[in-house]
Parts: structure tokens; sequence; C-alpha cells
């Protein structure tokens, strides 16, 4: 059948950026721009014209910017977008009559010809635009009618017909009659923290400053302004709920607990409560809320764990039995990971029949700490549930509460992490952690920050977790921690690290494994608290430093520098308020590095004349460049530069 307007002459195709045809939104953050490209094109030789429409999910009208053509049939245009929220964008496309008609009289008249007919074709032109325009528009616009239309005049006329003038009235207030819409596609937009954030991450059961005392919260609210000294914005607790008691793990994941062994905070669920309850030896929902207020006064978002698991006393299991996978005899398989056994947790069982209830639960389970001030989860092993679910659940917290951002702790494939992003998740785990040489380290940053994943994936990167101590730290260099946790922190806007073990540069792990020993998952850890050394200076300045310059506020705006020396690396990164910084690191942790590192000054707005001046904000000291040709030297002691451009 032929479509209702047979007369639409444009075509629209390969809109950019759009994830699977529309299947998946792309992300941006509030007050972002967004950049849209799209082929418009159409037969014949009328002059075509295209824009972008956009609206919040709360509005029904489109609001609508022009695009301009950058190269053959291609077109861009930008918006803002104010909202946190869905918004939905389409880009339009017509052939503009009044334009080709502008464009045939100019050709005609400067060829000598008689244009007595054009003029008077452009009645219905002028026409539309004497419904359009404001008042001092439409005398302009009536001496063009007046004028077209008197013989006597025919030279003025045509001047006018050739006018930018009206050229600009055409453009402002365009005659649409058979435009063209692509599909619609959406843009999910959430608060800055999603692309921007800071996490450290510690026990609360570690808390205290007695040797072998279980923390509580109020201990944990006594160590905010450590947190907030150092610079980060989000602090992360493991689960904080009540452990069980059945099959609880001992010290170093052994099988067998003794009678003063804490168990794994992982092994959520007891005779005490569930999800929705606190350890008592932590305190009450009072000393939680008490928290949340306090940390918020420093400038501190708590963020909470959600694991969807439980353990053999959870009171799931006898409250909601068909939730768990029975085994042929009756018992229930505990969750596994081989070689790793986990006989303190049963997996949820997804395929119950009782499904709908459970997602359900589930999500009150994340409305319930939502109403006691929670805006940031950190998800647990996501890709061990349904995909489908995490669609659901994150579009139903969001559908309440857009400013509620969900860190991926997904150290799995990369489709299926890159997947989760699709689905919703604000934040994701990468392999930062296990990318140390320099070649590894552009490489990864790359596929990140390039090509459609970007769009949908955003990374948070952890030099270490409780989970994980990579073979890199498991010695004690204070080059390595300062380093990767450096690199962490200006490669990507969104950086965590798992303290006070990092900065303390705990490194004894089990023999042959990326694993702590005496690790904090199965026992409670004495810590120094008031320790300062070189790697809590770092963290101070380098938080700072990011809060303070835009450049480093986001990922995707990176561009690696040419150094010549494997054992150095570079990077350019560039804000939206025209910041500028450039680090340099030295993979070396034994020798001094030097090489000329190749920038030219057009990368950062300059001519070739130009001096470029810049300080380390490491050390405060200020150099000044010429050219495009610079020697650095880097040694173990200074490994780091991070230059911000004046």
């Amino acid at each position: 059948m032929f479509r209702q307007k047979g007369q639409i002459r444009a075509i629209i195709r390969n809109v950019y950026p759009c994830v699977e045809n529309g299947k998946y939104a792309i992300k941006r953050v509030q007050n972002e721009e967004v950049n849209v490209w799209a082929d418009v094109f159409a037969d014949g030789h009328d002059v075509i014209r295209a824009s972008i429409q956009y609206r919040h999910s709360s509005e029904k009208k489109w609001q609508e910017v022009p695009a301009f053509e950058i190269d053959q049939d291609r077109w861009h245009a930008k918006f803002i977008v104010a909202k946190i929220g869905t918004y939905y964008y389409r880009f339009t496309g017509w052939a503009d009559y009044a334009l080709y008609w502008q464009y045939g009289i100019a050709k005609k008249a400067d060829a000598g010809l008689d244009v007595s007919i054009e003029l008077l074709e452009a009645e219905p032109f002028l026409s539309f635009l004497l419904k359009k325009t404001k008042t001092d528009e439409k005398k302009y616009v009536q001496l063009c009618i007046n004028t077209f239309t008197d013989e006597s005049k025919r030279d003025e006329a045509i001047k006018l017909a050739k006018s930018a003038k009206l050229t600009a009235l055409f453009q402002k207030y365009p005659n649409q009659p058979f435009v063209e819409y692509s599909d619609p596609y959406r843009l999910e937009v959430e608060r800055e923290k999603a692309v921007f954030s800071t996490w450290y991450e510690f026990f609360p059961r570690s808390s205290s400053n007695k040797q072998n005392a279980h923390g509580t919260l109020k201990d944990c609210i006594k160590l905010l302004p450590r947190v907030a000294e150092f610079g980060f914005d989000t602090l992360y607790f493991p689960p904080i709920h009540p452990i069980g008691y059945i099959n609880r793990k001992g010290k170093n994941n052994t099988t067998s607990a003794g009678a003063d062994d804490v168990g794994s905070c992982w092994g959520i669920g007891s005779t005490e409560g569930g999800h929705t309850d606190i350890h008592p030896q932590l305190g009450t929902i009072k000393d939680f809320e008490s928290l949340v207020k306090e940390a918020k006064k420093l400038g501190i978002e708590i963020a909470m764990d959600f694991a969807l698991q439980a353990t053999p006393d959870h009171p799931w299991v006898e409250q909601h039995p068909t939730w768990f996978k029975q085994r042929p005899d009756g018992t229930i398989q505990y969750a596994e990971n081989p070689p790793k056994k986990y006989q303190d947790i049963y997996p949820i069982y997804f395929e119950t029949e009782d499904w709908e209830n459970m997602w359900v639960e589930f999500l009150n389970i994340l409305f319930f700490w939502i109403k006691k001030g929670i805006r940031v989860f950190r998800v647990d092993n996501p890709h061990t549930k349904p995909f489908i679910f995490w669609e659901w659940i994150i579009a139903a917290v969001k559908e309440k509460h857009p400013e509620v951002i969900f860190l991926s702790e997904a150290f799995s494939r990369p489709k299926v992490m890159e997947e989760l992003g699709k689905l919703g998740f604000s934040q994701s785990y990468t392999y930062y952690t296990w990318r140390n040489n320099k070649h590894e380290i552009i490489e990864y940053v790359n596929e990140l920050t390039n090509g459609l994943m970007s769009e949908t994936y955003r990374p948070n990167f952890w030099p270490n977790t409780p989970d994980i101590l990579p073979f890199a730290l498991q010695n004690k260099s204070t080059h390595i921690y300062y380093t990767r946790y450096f690199m962490a922190a200006t490669l990507s806007s969104n950086v965590g690290v798992y303290g006070p073990v990092y900065e303390l540069m705990v490194n004894e792990a089990i023999n042959g494994k990326e694993e702590y020993f005496n690790s904090e998952k199965f026992e409670i850890g004495h810590w120094d608290w008031k320790e300062r050394n070189t790697i809590t200076q770092l963290y101070t300045i380098v938080n700072k430093t990011r809060r303070e310059v835009k450049a480093l506020q986001r990922t995707n705006n990176i561009t690696f520098l040419q150094i010549d020396n494997d054992q150095l690396l570079a990077y350019l990164k560039v804000g939206s308020d025209g910041s500028k910084v450039i680090c340099v690191v030295s993979l070396d942790g034994h020798h001094p590095q030097a090489s000329q590192l190749h920038l030219h000054p057009s990368q950062i707005g300059k001519e070739y004349h130009d001096a470029i001046e810049l300080t380390d904000a490491l050390t405060g000291n200020s150099y000044t460049w010429h050219g495009h040709s610079h020697f650095i030297q880097l040694s173990p002691e200074q490994p780091c530069h991070l230059f911000i451009i004046k």
C-alpha cells in the first residue's frame, strides 16, 4: 500500500547515535549536550532541510532545532537535556520549496533571464510567512509581496527575492507540507553523579578503633571526615544485613566457622532478619538514617549493596520455598562458581512460578532503602540474574525515582557487561583491574570510549575490590599503588577504591590466586584510620583536582598522545568548558624514564608560535612549553604528571 502522504520526498537513514534500531536508550546526564547525525536526502535537485526534534516523556510537544549539512547528505544537530528522566528524539527532513524557489530565481536573474512568472510563484511562500512572522518581520514580507507584483519595480523585486533577509525568514519559519520523520529513539538522562563519581569502600564492621571489636554505624559516622578529607563523594558499604548462621564461612573462606567467626556479609539473612534489616551488631535503622544524614552534610552519598541471594536461614527460605530450586533429594543447591563453593548462600530460582510476587518483593527492597535516603546502589553479580529482570526493575525504580544510580558489579564476559549497560545500569565495573601495560590500557580505553558502546556503557575504574587483589598489587610497591589509582582517576570520570587496604598497601594474597589472605569478607579488620601517607596524599590532590577541573569529569573526551617510550603513557582530556589536562605516567617502578612528548598546539586550541603554560597539580611546579615536542622525565619516586593547561 502507498503511504498516506505520497508527496513526501525526503529520505532519512543512518541516525546516530541509535542502539540496535532504538531497542535500547542512549545515555546522557542533566544539562549535557546531545549530538545527533543522520543521512537526509531526496530525489531530484530540490533544496533539502533537516532538523532534530526532542521532548521529555512528561511533555507532549516536540521541541525543534535546525540541523546543518556537514558533508554530502550528512546532517548534524544538537540539543541540551535539561531534566532527568526519559527523552525521545527524532530526525526530520523535507524538501524546502521556498528556498528552492529562491535558489532558482537567483540563478535565472543572474543569467539575465525574465523572472516575471517566478516572482508571482512566490505568493504561497510569502503568504505562509505572513501567518508566522512577528510584526516587524511582517512589514518586510508585505514589502516583498507588494514589490513582486509591481512590474515597475522589477529590479527591486529581484534584489528582495535574492536577499539574505528573506532567506533567513524562510529558514526561521520553514514551510513543511510534506515532512518525513525518523523513528523516535529513547534517551535516558541521569544526574551528574552517573558520569562523575569518586567511590570509597570499607566494611562497617571493621570501623572500630578497638582490636577485635565489631564496628558500628556510629563508628562509621566518626570516619566520614576522613572520607571527605580524601575527596571521595560516594561511600559504599558491603551488605549491612543480618548474616546467616547455617553453613557460615570461617576465615579465608573455610567451610567450618568457629564460634567467633562473623561470616561473609554477602551471606544475607538469619532469624534476625533479611534484606530490609540491619545486622544487630552494627546498630539500628535510626543509626543508619543518622549516618546518611551526617554523610550528606559532608557532600558524601552512602551507596548500598543490592545482593539478591539468601542464606539457608534467611526468612525467605521458610516463607517462599519455591523461590529456591529443590534438588531430587529435597535439598536446595547452594551457589557455586567452580572451583569456588558458597555453601552459605542459596541462589534465587528465577524460573519459579511465583516469579511475579518475587520480583515485587525485590523491588520493594529498593523502595525501602530509597525511603531511608539511599540513591546509589552497587548491584552484586547482576550477570547471574535474568537480563529481563534488570530491565524491568531499573525502569520501575526510575519511573518513581529517576535520580537513583545503579553500579553493575559484573566481572563477566564483555558482551554480558555491555548488555547490562544497555538495560539501564548507570555504571559498571571494568577490566581496568587487569590492564597494566601501555598497549593494553590504550586499547581498552579506546574500546570503551569510541563507538556505540560509549553511548550505553559507563566505566567505573577500580584498582582493587574485596574479591580481587590483582597480581600487579601483590607487592608493597608505592609506585604501583600510586600509579594504578592515578590512572584510574584520570582515565575514567567514575573511579572507586576498596580501602583502607589500598592506601595501607595490604598485599598478602592466597598463594597463586588474586585474593586477599585474611580477607575482610570473612573476618573483622583492624586498621589505623589515622594513617596518612603518599597514597592518601595522592587521593586528596587528585580527587580535589577532579572536582575543580571539568576535563577530568568525563571519560569519553580522551586523546592518547604520542610519546616515544613504551614505559611512558600520555593522554589529553578536554572539558566542555574548555579546561584541558595532560596526564603522563611512568609504568616503570624501578628506573627513571624519559622521552619526547608530541603535542601539536592545535590539539589544545593554540597556534604553533603560542606559549603553552602548564602547572603540575601534583607538585605545584609551573612550566612553559613551545612547539610540538616536549621533553618528559619521570622516576619511581615521582611517576606522574597532572598538567593543568592555563
